[in-house]
């Protein structure tokens, strides 16, 4: 159960460090080659959006069929662990949105430096005609 959410928190993680990688200032030649690398990444990498999808559900099943403990009747055991069932959904609710949001990023900055690569190529065909 919990090694669902480890895959969805690494790839997030992932993710988020690919972004930095390629959003940073890095010479020309190199920033090519971190760019086609994610490009091939990117449509396996698709998968994680369903994934995500997945989990919002489950989340959400959870969240509607779990037991209501807001009664004077619960124990502070049970009360306890009602809370922690509440910031548990809304952490993994929250993984997995931040997940498929930085897939969208990702694929996002990569079509827009790929756009910016065509286009100083174009300029610089204008240029030497």
């Amino acid at each position: 159960m919990a090694l669902q959410w480890f895959l969805l928190g690494a790839v997030a993680g992932v993710e988020a460090a690919i972004l930095l990688l390629l959003s940073a200032p890095l010479p020309r030649g190199v920033a090519n080659q971190i760019l086609d690398i994610v490009k091939k990444i990117l449509q396996p990498g698709l998968a994680v959006i369903p994934f995500a999808l997945f989990q919002l559900m489950e989340v959400y099943w959870k969240y509607e069929h779990r037991i209501n403990c807001a009664k004077e009747v619960c124990s502070p055991l049970e009360r306890d662990r009602f809370q922690r069932s509440v910031f548990k959904s809304q952490r993994n609710a929250l993984l997995a949105i931040a997940a498929a949001f930085l897939y969208w990023l990702l694929f996002r900055t990569a079509k827009m430096q790929q756009d910016l690569i065509q286009a100083e190529e174009r300029v610089k065909r204008v240029k030497d005609e």
